[in-house]
Formats: structure tokens, C-alpha cells, sequence
């Protein structure tokens, strides 16, 4: 079916039938309302970035656009005048609000949003409003009223199906009531019949791919909930489904994940959770196509502008440079309370014992040099059968998918056939968009290798399913735990997985003590069910037994995990230490014993 034929929404008119239906396979914007964030101060650790570095990654685009910059400005909630963009309803989805930074943030958009230009054939740039790298990589801990910021964390307040969900019910409710339309035809000075007319021809062509996102790209039974996101199933949804028009390629997101914190990401063997990616020119160009970024992958041939993309590759690059230089942040005494030091230093000895052969600890054990000299850090890689977490990362996808138009410039052995494994699709589409766009750079060969972190090409990939275990520093500060979130706080990270919270609220205080979330509601009303599909807390567990199967170390006693949990808070031992990239001179060369060639 053709886009426009798919367009079933009149402006003013009542929801076309069926439309009522697909808006209830997300959930609504009511249901992600939390308490609201303290107003106290904002509290900046030593992560080794000056304050303008700061600013620039908070609003930085990576190309993603969203929609019109002025329609976002001034589009109004679902249920009331409340302009969409308002902090207060910024901050109930849990988006970081800041005041106006006349360099980078005049109009004072939360951390996470930017201003977004986008190249048409026309030759008119468009300006947009897309989401940041920092949207759901930064987090803030919230204690006693003041705020935390923890650069390059985990947004572990963000609720991006929440948001993404009430974004489409505030345009669909314009769309059907003439007194919001008008009201925001106002505010953009549309007066005029004619201009209103053209307005709403804009607003409806908008509105139609957001409601595509939303009921289609992250149509799911399961609500995430803060700080998790299903980003695998979101992308390959949207360009294997959306973007080439083939619905029945698409994949229910039904396996969350919160997002990794990337201090020591460029440095590591391996990233994202699965230990699935090397090359950072195609890891961050993936994760911009999961959130809207601009992409041609419907028309026929590459002359009529297949494999196109609003793809910012060198900004892409600016960011990753930049995180070389982040230091993982190192817990604050005089705001959450001194360390014990005896209990850390034997914290730390059984962390050698039980820990570090998954988890590479400082200064860290490196690779041998590459061909561009570079050394870079080991980075464990656990199999999934042997830590026993939650395996929906690795079976949630569809196993086949329709080649459709895409088919003809596929390579060997698929080229030209009519369906593949969706794996293959997914990674071949991906190189494509990216060869496309590098192909319109027309980099020399120094700026083509640090373009690529300094990685060798091809890189390698994983033979089995597998989940990285990176090194420990800062983790204090990225609650809720294991990969999909499902463990509130460290000291439950080293108990029986039997014995772990089955349900919790995922709170936006910060519990120093047992260094996590509140979970008693007062500070965030999600729920989260472990025994739902993708949210399993198994896994990782400390208990006797033989070691395997979930279990990767020795029942603790209560003392002893106190001891870890107190190293944990203890490291980084110093503030802004950050890893250098490529490896110091005194590297010392080594492996995990899960580390995968």
C-alpha cells in the first residue's frame, strides 16, 4: 500500500477507524507521569570534559529529525494548552531540562534534543527537531534535591516509548480538534485561509510517519518503562519494514534494554550489549536510523536516490572523538557519604577473585598493537548460555525478511533473491546506507581511518550469542542493572538471581546505600514486572553450584557483598581519569578468557 493511500487521518475530522486500535499497542503519555525531578542544583563530576564540551555533546545532532522545528515549538499536549516542548512536560518523560545556552540551546530544549537541518532535493534546507546521542546516553541521580549529572550515562529516567507515544497523541488530537489547530496556526502566524490550509497540509504529512513509528516500529504488548529502550528491533524495523514499505518485515520490540554508558567505548574490543560491533562509523550511523533519521530506502535505484540519508558522519565522528576523553565519574563523598575504606580494599580482592576475569579492571589489559598502532581495551565476552540473563536480544527478530526493491543490489549469495535471513538483510542495508554516505565525503585515507575509530577492516563479528562484560568503573552510577534493567541495585547484582526483587517501581531518587533506584513509588510510578517476556532477572548469579547456567560465582556471605558493593562505589579511585585511547605506554597485553578473535 502506498504512503498516501496509508494517509487515513483528516485534518479536524474524527480518528479514521482502526486508528483508535493501533494507539493502544503503546502506551499512553498519562501512564509514564512520575514524580516530579527536585529543583535543587545541578551538580557537575569531574569526567575530564570542560564545560562547553558538555554543552555541545548534550545538543549536538547526529541527523535525526523528528519533525518541523517550529511545529515543535509550538504544538500544544493532548489533553490541555500546554505547549508539548514545556519543561514541566518535558521532565514527566523523564528528559533532562536545562535553562536556554544562546551557543547551543537558545530555545532551551531539554539534554537529548536538538536542531536538526536536513538536505532536500529542492535545495531548501529544512530544519528539524531530532534526538541526541545525550537523549538516552547521559543520566542524573536525583538525592535529597540535589541533581547529579552523570555525562555519558544512562538516561535512566528517560521513557522513550512514553514520550514517543504522547508526542503522537498531542498531533493526532491537533489533527481533530479545529481550537488546538487554530491555536498553533496562531502562534506561527498561519492566518490567513490559505496559510491555514497549507499548515495543516504540512502538519498531516508530519503527523503520519511519527504515528507510523509509533503503532508500527515500536508497536509492543510491553511497556519499557524508563531508562530501557528495545533500540535492536527499532532499527531493523525501520529499515527492513518502514522506511522500504514492507510491513510484513516487522519484528514486535519485545527485548528492552537500558543504554550502555560509554566512558571507555571507543577503547573496548567490542561494544553494544551483545558485543555485536567494532566499527564506529557503523555503530553510531545504525543507532541514528533507529530514531528517525532521514533515509531513502523505497525507491528503486540508487539514481533515484536509494540508500540516500540525512547521515551526519562527521559529526558522528566529533562526538566519538569527544568520548574518548570522558572519564567515568567517581562517587561523590561529601553527597552520598564516605567510603569505607577497609571494606573497599577487600572489596576489591574479591572482585579479582570472582570478577575480573569477565570484567577488565584499571589500568586494564590490552590488546596487542594494530597496524595503525593502536592497542585497544579487552572487553569480556560472556556467552549467553553461561551468565543465563535474559536471551531476547538474541531471538526476538523475525528469522527471514522480503528483499523487495532492495533485492538487485544485494551481494552474493543474496543478490536478487526474494527473502533472506533478517540478520543478512539488516547488516547489508546498514553498509549500504553507510557506503552511500561516505561515498559523498570523499575522505583521504587518514581521515577514513580515524572516521573508523582506527579499527581494521572488515572487523571481526561474533560466532555465538554473547553479552559484554566491560570494565566496572563509574557503574555505581548507571542503575537499574544487568542489560535490560531488571535489577534495582548492586547489592542485589551479588546475590541468588532467586532471591531478587520480582517487581519494582523504577525510581528517580538515588539509593546510596545499597547504590540503585528507590523502589517504593515515591519517585517514579513504573512498575517493572520481571516475569514479563525480556525482563527476566535471571542470570548472573552468585550461588553454589557447579559454575554455568546462570551461575558465575560462589554464594557470598552478606559481609562480602557489602565489601563488593564498596568497591564498586570506590572506583574510578580518582576524578576525571580518562582511559587513554589507543593504549598507554606501559600497556600490559592480555585476554579474558571469554574474549572472542
Amino acid at each position: 500500500m502506498s504512503r498516501k493511500r496509508r494517509s487515513t487521518i483528516a485534518v479536524f475530522g474524527l480518528l479514521a477507524p482502526g486508528c483508535a486500535l493501533m494507539l493502544s499497542l503503546a502506551p499512553s503519555g498519562a501512564a509514564a507521569q512520575a514524580a516530579a525531578s527536585p529543583s535543587g542544583p545541578v551538580v557537575f563530576l569531574d569526567q575530564g570534559w570542560t564545560p562547553a564540551e558538555r554543552a555541545w555533546y548534550y545538543q549536538v545532532s547526529q541527523g535525526s529529525a523528528v519533525m518541523s522545528y517550529d511545529l515543535f515549538l509550538n504544538l500544544e499536549t493532548a489533553g490541555s494548552q500546554e505547549l508539548f516542548r514545556s519543561d514541566a512536560n518535558s521532565d514527566r518523560f523523564g528528559l533532562i531540562t536545562q535553562p536556554a545556552d544562546p551557543q547551543n540551546n537558545p530555545d532551551a530544549l531539554p539534554i537529548g534534543l536538538s536542531k536538526t537541518i536536513v538536505k532536500r532535493g529542492s535545495g531548501v534546507d529544512d530544519v528539524q527537531v531530532g534526538l541526541t546521542c545525550a537523549a538516552c546516553h547521559n543520566g542524573q541521580l536525583n538525592f535529597q534535591g540535589k541533581r547529579i549529572r552523570i555525562d555519558g550515562g544512562v538516561g535512566n529516567t528517560f521513557d522513550m516509548l512514553a514520550y514517543v507515544s504522547a508526542l503522537d497523541d498531542a498531533m493526532q488530537a491537533t489533527l481533530a480538534d479545529r481550537q488546538k489547530f487554530d491555536r498553533l496556526a496562531a502562534r506561527l502566524g498561519a492566518m490567513s485561509a490559505d496559510a491555514k490550509s497549507e499548515l495543516g497540509k504540512r502538519f498531516e504529512r508530519e503527523a503520519m510517519p511519527i504515528h507510523d513509528y509509533r503503532t508500527r516500529t515500536l508497536a509492543t504488548p510491553i511497556a519499557w518503562g524508563p531508562s530501557r529502550i528495545d533500540a535492536i528491533s527499532a532499527i531493523v524495523n525501520r529499515l527492513l519494514a518502514i522506511e522500504p514499505n514492507i510491513p510484513q518485515n516487522s519484528s514486535t520490540p519485545l527485548a528492552p534494554t537500558k543504554p550502555p554508558f560509554l566512558w571507555n567505548a571507543p577503547h573496548g574490543t567490542w561494544t553494544q550489549w551483545r558485543a555485536s560491533q567494532q566499527d564506529p562509523a557503523n555503530r553510531n550511523l545504525v543507532e541514528s536510523m533507529g530514531v528517525y533519521l532521514p533515509m531513502n530506502l523505497h525507491s528503486r535505484t540508487p539514481e533515484e536516490g536509494l540508500f540516500d540519508s540525512n547521515a551526519q558522519l562527521l559529526s558522528l565522528q566529533q562526538i566519538e572523538n569527544q568520548l574518548t576523553r570522558l572519564a567515568p565519574p567517581k562517587w561523590p563523598e561529601e553527597i552520598f557519604g564516605r567510603i569505607d575504606r577497609q571494606k573497599a580494599a577487600a572489596g576489591k580482592a574479591l572482585f579479582a577473585t570472582h570478577c575480573a576475569s569477565c570484567h577488565n579492571a584499571w589500568p586494564y589489559t590490552w590488546t596487542a598493537p594494530n597496524k595503525y598502532g593502536k592497542r585497544f581495551l579487552e572487553v569480556g565476552v560472556v556467552p549467553q548460555k553461561y551468565v543465563g540473563t535474559d536471551p531476547g536480544q538474541f531471538d526476538n527478530l523475525r528469522p527471514y525478511a522480503i528483499t523487495a526493491n532492495l533485492a538487485p543490489y544485494l551481494p552474493e549469495p543474496f543478490k536478487n533473491r526474494e527473502i533472506i535471513p533478517t540478520g543478512a538483510l539488516y547488516l547489508i542495508t546498514q553498509n549500504l546506507v553507510l557506503e552511500k554516505a561516505l561515498s559523498k565525503l570523499k575522505l583521504d585515507e587518514q581521515q577514513t581511518i580515524n572516521l573508523h575509530g582506527y579499527r581494521e577492516l572488515p572487523p571481526a563479528r561474533q560466532t555465538e550469542e554473547a553479552y559484554k562484560a566491560a570494565p566496572r568503573d563509574g557503574v555505581w552510577a548507571t542503575p537499574p542493572f544487568l542489560h535490560n534493567g531488571s535489577v534495582p541495585n548492586l547489592y542485589e547484582m551479588l546475590i541468588p538471581a532467586r532471591e531478587r526483587t520480582r517487581k519494582f517501581y523504577v525510581g528517580r531518587e538515588f539509593d546510596p546505600v545499597k547504590v540503585g533506584l528507590d523502589t517504593s513509588g515515591k519517585s517514579g510510578s513504573f512498575l517493572l514486572d520481571t516475569s514479563l517476556r525480556g525482563n527476566s532477572n535471571a542470570g548472573h548469579s552468585f550461588e553454589n553450584g557447579p559454575l554455568g547456567n546462570g551461575i558465575i560465582g560462589p554464594l557470598l556471605t552478606d559481609a562480602q557483598r557489602w565489601e563488593l558493593v564498596e568497591y564498586l562505589k570506590s572506583i574510578p579511585e580518582e576524578p576525571g581519569r580518562a582511559t587513554p585511547f589507543g593504549g598507554p605506554p606501559n600497556a600490559v597485553t592480555g585476554t579474558s578468557p571469554w574474549s572472542r578473535k
